[in-house]
């Protein structure tokens, strides 16, 4: 695409060439390829401007910048003056895959906690009726229900570049829905400005990830994006938050809830072992449901999905006897099987809310928890999930999760100071170790809790990030345990 093209619809101010040929567009130098747009943007840490000279040796055929003061710069390719560049950049990377989200059913999925369970569940409900879709979120790219073999950084909503990347190949592989998790980092920073989000779904909201917005109102305001970017939003009408967006927000809207005015009302009729029987009204309807798994937390999950279906326009009625073939996504609630006669449950749950749900849907047995937090993340969470922890662990065994550049030490006394007085635990640094102690301390019949990585294949140190599974770990151990049986 000439460069001419790809500015027509986009205020900016050019000093050079607007004939030169794009064949790509980048924010890393390091990844700049023959003919491809270098947008210096400003991160964090660093100034994309620094990165100038690499991304022109690597073949860069124009540079994007919000300084003016570079337009009087002497160099051999264009320079482009935006006014934002974050948002030039979603644009650009839509407009150089011709805009493949136009092709898609988008559907894009908000909240604290629970976005990725929500967008496996929606997928699985339209495979059911023989609609193939495609997955991108905290777990990686899924077509169809298989990982689709993408090797981008990890994250929950990637980079616009990439998103258009994967929609382009998504339509020449006749994929017709999209279903995207959308993170408050990835709303702040424009990465779905270009998406085309036919339906955005608002789950919860609770205080995370304040450090990275500066104020909770910031929080709000980036999560609150999505419903102007949707075409139409599905609420729950249970968390405050996703019903004050309907109130801001004027668009077609579904509410799903147990209580108050809402367009699809659910009810928990029995609980068992493992399984809830639902009732669920809608229009003068009535429909019995029953979902493979206990608890609000994943009920509400469920709901979600079945109202984003209703929101497409299907009948709740295709998806009564569905419902009940639903599968967490790996991390989730994992249970590894073992001849021990423990239950081992590995999940994802990072924040109070998602802690607190799944010890929750534990607590009729002794419960044995490892975990810790994140470093240089939501400090203020830390003294309130040792409260969590405490109030439903018979024993908790403090580690590291991806500690970064803080000490464990400290993480975890930021931890025990919401402990309850006598609460039994140990600290061991080592996760590994923390794992196998508490699986060889268990007794028949307990069950163990390891949160907090879930699905993660990688711990991060210091500034060292090293191979680490949970889930691998835990096998492990399970492989020694028995031999030493044996």
């Amino acid at each position: 695409m000439q460069l001419a093209e790809l500015l027509k619809d986009w205020p900016c101010i050019v000093k050079g060439s607007v004939r030169e040929e794009v064949t790509g567009i980048e924010d890393f130098a390091q990844h700049v390829k023959q003919g491809y747009i270098f947008v210096m943007r400003k991160g964090k840490q660093f100034d994309g401007t620094q990165f100038l000279q690499q991304a022109l040796n690597n073949g860069a055929s124009a540079l994007v910048t919000e300084d003016e003061s570079l337009l009087d710069s002497k160099l051999a390719v264009p320079i482009i003056w935006v006014p934002n560049s974050m948002q030039f950049l979603s644009f650009a990377s839509a407009k150089l895959h011709h805009f493949p989200a136009e092709a898609l059913n988008v559907i894009a999925i908000t909240g604290t906690n629970g976005k990725t369970t929500v967008s496996h569940f929606i997928s699985q409900l339209l495979q059911s009726i023989g609609k193939s879709c495609i997955v991108i979120g905290t777990n990686g790219v899924f077509l169809n229900g298989e990982k689709f073999p993408l090797s981008y950084e990890s994250l929950t909503t990637l980079q616009a570049k990439q998103i258009h990347e994967i929609f382009q190949l998504a339509v020449r592989k006749g994929v017709q829905y999209a279903i995207l998790e959308a993170s408050s980092m990835g709303l702040a920073n424009y990465r779905l400005d270009d998406c085309a989000i036919d339906v955005g779904v608002f789950l919860n909201l609770s205080s995370e990830h304040i450090e990275d917005h500066g104020s909770l109102e910031q929080y709000k305001k980036a999560k609150q994006r999505l419903a102007t970017l949707a075409g139409q939003i599905v609420l729950n009408g249970d968390d405050a938050f996703s019903r004050s967006v309907g109130l801001v927000v004027k668009k077609k809207m579904l509410i799903f809830g147990t209580k108050g005015r809402v367009d699809i009302q659910w009810q928990l009729l029995t609980e068992g072992e493992g399984f809830s029987t639902c009732c669920v009204q809608y229009k003068g309807k009535e429909e019995i449901i029953v979902l493979p798994f206990i608890g609000d937390y994943q009920r509400q999950n469920a709901m979600a999905a079945l109202a984003t279906m209703y929101a497409l326009d299907f009948d709740i009625e295709q998806f009564t006897s569905k419902l009940a073939t639903l599968a967490l996504p790996e991390g989730r609630m994992q249970e590894i099987e073992n001849d021990l006669g423990l239950r081992i449950v590995i999940d994802y749950a990072h924040t109070p809310i998602a802690l607190k749900a799944v010890l929750q849907s534990l607590q009729h047995q002794k419960v044995r928890v490892v975990f810790s937090c994140g470093g240089e993340r939501d400090v203020e969470k830390r003294r309130k999930m040792g409260t969590i922890a405490s109030t439903y662990a018979h024993k908790v065994y403090l580690t590291t999760d991806n500690a970064r550049s803080e000490n464990p030490t400290k993480i975890n006394a930021q931890i025990k100071a919401g402990f309850y007085s006598g609460q039994l635990y140990e600290e061991i640094e080592d996760r590994a170790l923390a794992i196998e102690t508490a699986i060889r301390q268990a007794d028949k019949g307990d069950t163990i809790l390891i949160a907090g990585k879930g699905h993660e294949r990688t711990q991060t140190i210091g500034s060292t990030i090293t191979p680490f599974s949970d889930i691998d770990c835990v096998k492990n151990v399970l492989s020694t345990a028995l031999n030493d049986e044996k």
